[in-house]
Formats: C-alpha cells, structure tokens, sequence
C-alpha cells in the first residue's frame, strides 16, 4: 500500500543500510589489510564527516538516493584505497622494493586508474544533476561530493599517513592477507 508509512519507513531503513554497509566493508578491508586496512577505515571515516559536512554547509537534504549515492561513494572510496593498496604489494612482492619506494610508485601507478574513474563519476553526476529529475538530483549531488572527499582521502589522506608511517615510524613493512 502506497501512503505516508513508506516515508518513514524509508528514513528508518535508508539510513541503517548505509551505516550496515560502512560497518561491513570496514571489518572485510580491516581483516584483509590490517593496518592499511584500518587507514582506509579512517578515509571511510574522513569521506562521510566531508559529505556531511559539505551537505549541512550548502544545506542539502538527504533523499533515499541521495543514501545511495553515499553507498556507492563507500564502494569507491574503497576501490580507490585498494588499488592503491594492491600496487603498493606488487611493487613489494614482484618488485622486491622497499616499503618507502613501494608507496610511492603504487601510488603513482594506481592513480590513474582512480583519476579515470572518479573522473568519469564526475561527469555522470553533472549530468544527471542538470537533466534528471528532482530526486535522482539529490544522489547526483551526494555521489559528486563523494567522489571529491574520495579523492582527497585516497590520494591525500592516506598518503600523509603512510608517510608518518615510513618516514617518521620508521616501518619497514605492511603487513596484508597473502
């Protein structure tokens, strides 16, 4: 039955698969690249306080696509940081590079693929915020920012701390699921 309980049972159920989602994909990337891991949970963190705090900031609403647009925005905010991880193992295991050289070039080499992709997010979005309709406007606007906080925390943040990591700490290894 079509009526007003479908609203509220939207603004119950949006939301709680949005925070399942994060909660999953933050124990499978923990688990699998344990303290890289735990640095994508903290740009998964990072990504959703830039979203939010950008919609509160041009006082956006939060539709049930604009919740999708937030779980898509987690599906690519970890695609980013797993490239990246996956690169940084290559260059360590088929490379026999240090850890300091190995996060270089596995950033180096990842981040094309993610400006291509992100990128061609971008385009979407605008896209589809000029000529879609009123509700598939609210997850254009959340996918686009989410896609720009993706950018920051995959190619900035997490980088500042594996610096901190090699050059500060002193590490000499990542350790990640084989």
């Amino acid at each position: 039955v079509l009526g007003p309980s479908i609203g509220r049972e939207t603004l119950v159920i949006g939301p709680e698969a949005v925070a399942l989602s994060v909660i999953v994909v933050a124990f499978i990337m923990l688990g699998y690249y344990f303290l890289a891991g735990l640095v994508a949970d903290i740009a998964l963190l990072l990504n959703g306080v830039i979203i939010f705090g950008v919609m509160a900031m041009i006082d956006g609403t939060f539709t049930l696509p604009g919740l999708a647009g937030i779980a898509l925005t987690i599906g690519m905010a970890v695609d980013a940081n797993v490239l990246i991880y996956e690169r940084i193992r290559e260059e360590i295991v088929n490379h026999g590079e240090k850890l300091r050289d190995a996060v270089r070039l596995g950033y180096g080499k990842a981040l094309s693929a993610i400006l291509d992709g992100n990128i061609t997010n971008l385009i979407v979005c605008f896209v589809l915020y000029q000529t879609a309709a009123t509700e598939v406007k609210g997850f254009a606007l959340t996918l686009s920012i989410g896609v720009l906080a993706t950018l920051f925390t995959a190619l900035f943040a997490t980088r500042t701390f594996f610096a901190f990591y090699v050059d500060v700490l002193k590490a000499k290894s990542l350790p990640m699921l084989a």
